[in-house]
């Protein structure tokens, strides 16, 4: 029966514990962001590009107009839940991989844009296949980054590191009192 008790004491910390652990996700400017999603979604397609050809920059779920740069295209401003086109300079380098930065309020989003490294040649008896994509441009959004969008509030923060502390404490308690009777 004794052990029952330890058993059960011993999971109750852990599943404790383990609830505590998201708090321990938090970065080192106070926010739950630590592994920079941003809160918005955004895309650049096609990834791979010739020079001077012409990308499709998607904004998703972004309340205010986005702001996309690159040092190979102009500064665009896309509205709301909507897609604008940026025209690649000519004098991209072939062969080269540039960061294309999404702003949105005051998170910000990186993807990559690589320019093709040879002219493409076509064949006039191939006709290349077009597939659609059914792809989200940020994939699975599950753990912490998906479930908390602005981060544990301080009442949250609190409540947590309370129930943690009320569970050592009864643990102790409980052992203590156990490692008494036991003298006697």
């Amino acid at each position: 029966m004794g052990a029952i008790r330890i058993a059960s004491t011993a999971l109750l910390g852990a599943a404790a514990l383990s609830l505590s652990m998201p708090t321990a996700a938090t970065a080192a400017d106070g926010s739950s962001n630590a592994t920079n999603i941003p809160p918005f979604g955004f895309s650049v397609t096609p990834s791979v590009i010739v020079p001077g050809g012409q990308v499709t920059l998607n904004v998703t779920n972004c309340p205010a107009n986005a702001t996309v740069s690159s040092g190979i295209f102009d500064t665009v401003t896309v509205p709301p839940e909507s897609s604008r086109n940026a025209t690649v300079d000519s004098t991209a380098k072939r062969g080269a991989s540039y960061t294309v930065t999404f702003a949105c309020n005051n998170s910000r989003g990186t993807a990559q844009l690589t320019i093709a490294g040879a002219t493409p040649t076509t064949s006039s008896t191939v006709r290349p296949t077009v597939r659609p994509s059914a792809t989200s441009p940020l994939g699975v959004r599950g753990g912490l980054g998906g479930s908390v969008k602005d981060g544990l509030s301080p009442a949250e923060m609190t409540v947590g590191t309370t129930l943690i502390a009320t569970s050592a404490a009864g643990a102790v308690y409980f052992l203590r009192r156990r490692w008494v009777d036991r003298r006697h």
